[in-house]
């Protein structure tokens, strides 16, 4: 199986890179192919502009919206990693679905409603935070972000979401916690694809 991981977080040693690597070795280990596209390393332009779109109308990616499609397109399963700041997902990440879920490439609108291109695909989300996760649990948050990351981005342009882990409390545990992450992050990867 191709397994595209887009991933964003800024920082080399963070828990979010010990995941990524986890992932990746997890996979690869199960004899998958994994394509990593790691948005700070590679200074993706997050900004949705209107030389953009009017390229896009005129049947012209731009460059770089085409790389990462042909690599969305290429791929079976696709996995976010990134932690959530602000209830949502880091602004490169979001200006990635902006610009590379493109009406036309991702969805587009037919008889019957929004036509899902991306149908067949499988996709996974992993999310670090530092609330601890009783609390997003408790007043609606982690529902309210699967609703719109699950629902509004992966289902929407067909991706059938097969889980979305969330790990709280990060920067306030031991390191046997972490552990436990990771070796929850294994057994995910393992079993889902």
């Amino acid at each position: 199986m191709k397994h595209l991981i887009v991933y964003a977080h800024p920082h080399a040693d963070s828990f979010n890179r010990a995941i990524l690597n986890t992932a990746v070795e997890a996979l690869e280990a199960q004899g998958h192919e994994v394509v990593v596209r790691d948005l700070y390393a590679l200074e993706f332009q997050p900004v949705l502009s209107a030389a953009d779109t009017a390229s896009m109308r005129a049947g012209q990616n731009p460059q770089d919206i085409a790389t990462e499609q042909k690599f969305i397109t290429d791929a079976d399963a696709i996995t976010f990693i990134y932690p959530i700041w602000w209830t949502g997902l880091p602004a490169i990440l979001k200006g990635y679905v902006d610009r590379v879920f493109a009406y036309g490439f991702a969805y587009a609108s037919g008889e019957a409603g929004i036509e899902k291109l991306l149908t067949g695909k499988k996709g996974l989300i992993i999310n670090t935070h530092g609330t601890p996760s009783d609390i997003y649990d408790q007043i609606g948050m982690t529902a309210g972000m699967k609703m719109t990351s699950d629902v509004g981005i992966f289902d929407f342009v067909g991706i059938e979401s097969v889980d979305h882990l969330f790990f709280g409390s990060i920067g306030y545990l031991d390191d046997a916690v972490y552990q436990s992450m990771l070796e929850q992050v294994k057994q995910t990867v393992s079993t889902k694809f």
